[in-house]
């Protein structure tokens, strides 16, 4: 024991701090007692807030990127809640797709049961965790109660017309037998299965996403969202003005005279001010005219096996120049063409190409080369030793010469070269060729967009049944809604080649056509692309347990858009877009009232160690369990936050989960101390500089630590609590030990509370207190504990800090001068012929 002022201290040692003493029995009542679900019910007043994070893959258990992702969006929601807000916080499982198949058929196990093992293992340690969700508004997307209403969704898509089947070249990997994404295509191979994926023509169910294509594009301004993730949408869709301009092909008759064949071939092009520099035509591989001018030519059909191993992102990825010997024999990434092509600007004759970084479905599958303009026929005309003409000249008089160019110019200038229009700004060459050309029916002014409509058909059985059956007298009929779900068969069987949907034996035949009653229509045998699945589930939440709608009008009217959406970066363009296609859909149905789905987007970064994304093959990986089960949730949890702002890479290999367990081992004893002091009867001994002190530093804590929640700033706001940790330990230290230390320290407990509930849950419950530190109401600090009584005044003389003086606040002109003269009055003897006063700040003596 140690005495002062006549008052015994209690000794310093008390409880360690050893969280897995009580974080899982708090885990446990809090995910059991339902305590943060939100009644079905509830009205999305003023109050009220939709906080959404991105559902988890059951692949296994959670991964450290699960661990931020939930760490950053629990402590937003925990936030808002001790702000009096009435947040909606559900959570749910993508729970459809390749994995559980490929599970399936690796290791013959059921993908219903390995799915729903997985989530029941995911449940455990989001539980385990303390991530404060609505356990009343959970779904699976496997879940038939789930998907009847994916189907649902397809059917009001379909009878909108905005769901057709066509034929369409896909991506095709024999090893998984399905078609497969873009996104999913690595190096020209299936990311999952390593086999060489190949280009090939299928009958594929599409969404008609190209509609909303303008306003997807237009309302991105409104959105409070990440710049880069708004600019890789507008990337996306790719919204171009321009032209289409027909070009036919050029051949010479019997008489060697040239004649104009009357095959036509429309191009579509952003700079039509550029067709005079048109020196060479180029087709995408699959054109149909190449492929019905070029036949059986062997050296035609060895390009196109090259090219069908490519993906569209390959192949967009831009033309790589590789030497092309004439004659050489090999397949080549640029082929010539057994025909040309005729300029409608100039009437030259010009040489066509097919060529591997031109696709058939973006814009017309061919396109105008202007080499001197463009970097990717620059070098391919260099190739290929083809004309290089200049038609844009740069207006500061540079000259630029087609023959010596070692680059395309691609800035602004005049039209040269080009007949009437030289020396026009070619913007307006442009608008005065596109013009011209209409009046003589060969082009039209013309919007185009990258964005394709979404192909939502996959070749695979996990997945939600598309629900359309093929009728041979009615062609394709819709799933009468009081039919659904289509149900998945139970007795699938994954060892057979191919999708073990369609080779089942009776599932697609156990169907009469609901139009004609023909026994001999039969099921689409396709399943939806679980883009489909998670493009509303945000909507299904609103009551995930209803059996009459997929979704309460009214209540979506309420909580949408939600305000908060929290997730990976990596999902920034395709599943936003298509969730925000289906929103708009919706909302033309009738059964939405909002123009978005999500109205603000926090897009955390990746964890990773020593530099490089954690793999189990690479060795590096580091789950959860290893760190909670060693230091426990909350350490886990604040290590995230501090480690870096949401949005920045985590390095796993720079952060410090033991420092985390010491500063809270230090809050858990600065705690205890306190409390066996109150226990002791020991009050404070009087209104101390150092009580003073940490009054102050309890103030200033509350409004730092408030601005930084406000702007989701958590590696802040635990620097600022840990600045308030040690005002309170050196407060003890200066014997400090009554309602001052105590109201700092149950502060900090409350500030704390969103980025580490069970410690200041356990603290707050040993304070006395019966109800919960989540409870409470966001702390208010005294601001006037803030006012400066005294201000530091810089003192100068001719410009050079010789002093400085503390002075009132409150100091007037006068004062402030005189101290400053009587601080420097061993160095300025003379009168100053002048003097600056900036009242608060500085004083400056002129000699």
């Amino acid at each position: 024991m140690s005495v002062s002022d006549g008052q015994a201290t209690p000794a310093t040692e008390v409880e360690r701090y050893e969280p897995l003493a009580f974080e899982p029995a708090l885990a446990a009542r809090w995910h059991d007692e339902r305590t943060y679900s939100l009644p079905l019910e509830a009205n999305a007043d003023a109050d009220g807030f939709y906080a959404l994070t991105m559902f988890p893959y059951p692949s296994g258990d959670l991964h450290m990127g699960h661990a931020e992702i939930f760490s950053i969006h629990d402590t937003l929601v925990r936030h808002l809640r001790m702000q009096g807000r009435n947040v909606l916080n559900p959570i749910g499982w993508d729970a459809f797709g390749l994995p559980a198949e490929n599970a399936a058929r690796n290791r013959g196990a059921d993908p219903a049961k390995w799915t729903y093992d997985n989530i029941a293992e995911q449940r455990a340690t989001i539980a385990r965790l303390g991530y404060s969700f609505d356990w009343d508004r959970v779904l699976h997307t496997c879940d038939p109660e789930y998907y009847r209403w994916t189907q649902w969704l397809f059917l009001q898509l379909f009878d909108a017309g905005l769901a057709h089947r066509r034929a369409a070249a896909v991506n095709w990997c024999e090893g998984c037998q399905t078609v497969l994404a873009n996104e999913q295509v690595v190096d020209g191979a299936c990311e999952r299965c390593g086999t060489v994926v190949v280009r090939k023509p299928l009958t594929q169910w599409f969404f008609r996403i190209t509609d909303y294509a303008d306003e997807l594009l237009d309302a991105l301004p409104s959105l409070d969202w990440p710049e880069r993730v708004k600019t890789l949408q507008r990337n996306w869709i790719g919204r171009s003005e321009g032209a289409e301009v027909t070009f036919r092909t050029a051949e010479p008759d019997a008489d060697g005279h040239e004649a104009d064949a009357d095959e036509r071939v429309v191009v579509y092009t952003t700079r039509p001010d550029t067709l005079y520099g048109a020196t060479y035509f180029v087709f995408a591989p699959e054109h149909p005219l190449v492929e019905a001018r070029m036949g059986d030519d062997a050296d035609y059909r060895a390009f196109m096996d090259e090219v069908s191993r490519k993906s569209e992102i390959e192949r967009q990825a831009g033309f790589e120049a590789t030497a092309s010997e004439k004659g050489a024999g090999r397949a080549k990434r640029g082929l010539r063409l057994n025909f040309d092509m005729r300029n409608p600007a100039t009437g030259e004759a010009i040489p066509a190409y097919a060529a591997d970084y031109v696709l058939m479905d973006y814009g017309t599958g061919a396109i105008m080369a202007v080499p001197a303009h463009d970097q990717r026929d620059f070098d391919f005309a260099r190739q290929e030793g083809l004309e290089v003409r200049v038609v844009v000249a740069p207006d500061d008089g540079t000259a630029l010469d087609g023959a010596t160019m070692t680059g395309a110019y691609a800035g602004d200038g005049h039209t040269v070269n080009s007949a009437d229009y030289d020396g026009l700004d070619w913007r307006e060459t442009k608008r005065r060729i596109t013009a011209d050309l209409e009046q003589r029916g060969i082009a039209k002014a013309t919007v185009n967009y990258r964005l394709r409509d979404w192909l939502i058909s996959r070749q695979r059985s996990w997945g939600a049944p598309i629900p359309i059956l093929h009728c041979p007298s009615c062609g394709e009929v819709a799933v009468p809604e009081d039919q659904l779900p289509v149900r998945l068969p139970d007795d699938l069987d994954f060892s057979v080649a191919g999708s073990p949907l369609a080779m089942h034996p009776t599932w697609k035949h156990e169907v009469a056509c609901p139009q004609c009653g023909s026994d001999d229509a039969v099921r689409d045998t396709d399943t939806m692309d679980t883009f489909v699945d998670s493009s509303w589930y945000f909507l299904r939440y609103l009551d995930p347990r209803s059996d009459t709608q997929a979704w309460p009008v009214d209540a979506a009217g309420r909580w949408l858009p939600a305000d908060q959406y929290t997730g990976g970066v990596e999902h920034a363009v395709l599943h936003l877009l298509y969730a925000r296609f289906v929103v708009k859909a919706m909302r033309d149905r009738g059964l939405v009232a909002a123009d978005e789905p999500f109205q603000a987007l926090l897009s955390q970064g990746q964890v990773i160690l020593g530099g490089a994304a954690m793999s189990k093959s690479k060795g590096n990986l580091v789950v959860p369990g290893e760190v909670y089960e060693t230091y426990g949730a909350d350490v886990l949890r604040g290590t995230m936050l501090f480690a870096s702002p949401p949005e920045d890479d985590i390095d796993w290999a720079d952060v410090s989960p033991g420092g985390m367990h010491k500063w809270l081992s230090r809050v858990w004893r600065l705690s205890l101390e306190q409390i066996a002091r109150e226990e002791a009867g020991l009050g404070e001994p009087g209104e101390s500089d150092a009580v003073a002190a940490l009054r102050k530093a309890t103030a200033e804590a509350i409004v730092g630590a408030s601005e930084d929640y406000t702007a989701r700033k958590y590696n802040t706001v635990i620097a600022k609590l840990m600045t308030l940790t040690n005002a309170v330990l050196d407060a003890t230290r200066k014997e400090a030990h009554g309602p001052a230390v105590r109201d700092a320290l149950e502060t900090l407990l409350t500030l704390l509370a969103p980025i580490c509930p069970f410690i200041t849950e356990e603290l707050w419950r040993r304070f006395g207190h019966s109800d919960s530190v989540h409870e409470q109401r966001w702390p208010q600090a005294d601001t006037s504990l803030l006012v400066e009584d005294e201000v530091t005044i810089v003192v100068q003389v001719n410009g050079k800090l010789r002093a400085r003086v503390r002075v009132a606040a409150d100091a007037d002109r006068e004062t402030t001068e005189a101290a400053a003269r009587a601080a420097v009055a061993d160095q300025v003897t003379d009168e100053p012929r002048k003097v600056v006063v900036v009242p608060g700040r500085l004083v400056n003596l002129v000699v």
